[in-house]
C-alpha cells in the first residue's frame, strides 16, 4: 500500500529534523521528544513511524546516507578522466564525513547497524568499485579493481574517522588532498607512469575489465572466471 502524501511529508519532516540534530549534536541530540518538537509534530505520530528511538535513528542515518549516494551517482561517469572523477569521489566522501561524522561512523566503524544501513554502505562501496573500474578501462590501474577499491575505501575512512579526532580548528587544510594523492598513486598511474614496473598490471586490470560482463566473449562462464581470476592474479603480482 502506497503512503499517503500527508504520511510522506509527515515522515520527510520528522527525517529532516532529525538529520540536523543528528548533525548539530550527535546521536544523543536525536530523541523522540526532540524530533517531534522540531517536525512539530507529536511524539506518538513518530512511533508509529519508526518504533522506537533504534529505530529513529536507523531511519535517520539510512536518510542522510541517501543523500550522499545521489551525490556521489551524479559524480560517476563525469567527465572523460576517471581518475579526476575519482579525486572528486574522494572529496565528496570525505566533505561527507566532515559534515555527518556521527552518520559517518554509525555506517564505516559501527559493527551493530541495521540491515539497510549496512546495504547503503555496501552500495557507496560497489560506486566507488564501478568508478575504479573505469581506471582500469583506462589502461591506468596498478592492480585488480578488487584489490585497488579496497585499499582506497581504507585510506579514505581511516582518513575521515582519524580526522574527526581533530578539532576541525586544528586540522590540517592540505591533508586530504596530500592523502588523496597518495591513496590514487598507489593504484593509479597518473603522471610519469613506471611503464615497465605497471604495464603488465595495467594491461590485466584492463582485460579484466572489458570482460567483466562477457556479454561479447566467447568463453563459458567458468572459463570466465577462471581467466578472471588469472588477470587479477597478474594484476596484483607484486613487481620486483
Amino acid at each position: 500500500m502506497t503512503p499517503s502524501p500527508s504520511a510522506t511529508s509527515t515522515s520527510q519532516r520528522l527525517l529532516d529534523a532529525a538529520a540536523e540534530l543528528l548533525r548539530e549534536g550527535g546521536f544523543e541530540a536525536v530523541s523522540t521528544r526532540a524530533v517531534a518538537a522540531a517536525a512539530e509534530t507529536q511524539p506518538p505520530i513518530l512511533y508509529r513511524r519508526f518504533g522506537d528511538k533504534n529505530g529513529l535513528i536507523e531511519a535517520t542515518a539510512l536518510h542522510v546516507l541517501e543523500g550522499y549516494l545521489a551525490k556521489k551517482r551524479a559524480l560517476l561517469n563525469h567527465s572523460d578522466d576517471p581518475v579526476a572523477d575519482l579525486r572528486r569521489l574522494w572529496d565528496l566522501f570525505v566533505e561527507f564525513g566532515f559534515s555527518q561524522p556521527e552518520c559517518f561512523a554509525w555506517t564505516y566503524g559501527h559493527s551493530r547497524r541495521g540491515d539497510a544501513v549496512s546495504a547503503a554502505g555496501e552500495t557507496t562501496v560497489r560506486l566507488l568499485q564501478d568508478a575504479i573500474g573505469r581506471v582500469a578501462a583506462h589502461g591506468k590501474l596498478r592492480m585488480s579493481v578488487e584489490r585497488a577499491t579496497a585499499l582506497f575505501h581504507s585510506c579514505g575512512v581511516g582518513f575521515v574517522l582519524t580526522q574527526q579526532q581533530v578539532p576541525t580548528a586544528h586540522r590540517d587544510a592540505d591533508l586530504s588532498e596530500i592523502a588523496r594523492e597518495c591513496a590514487i598513486s598507489s593504484i593509479a598511474a597518473t603522471t610519469g607512469l613506471k611503464r615497465a614496473r605497471s604495464a603488465t598490471s595495467a594491461r590485466a586490470a584492463a582485460l579484466r575489465e572489458a570482460i567483466r560482463d562477457g556479454s561479447d566473449v566467447p568463453l563459458t562462464a567458468a572459463e570466465r572466471e577462471l581467466l578472471s581470476e588469472w588477470l587479477n592474479r597478474i594484476s596484483d603480482c607484486r613487481q620486483r
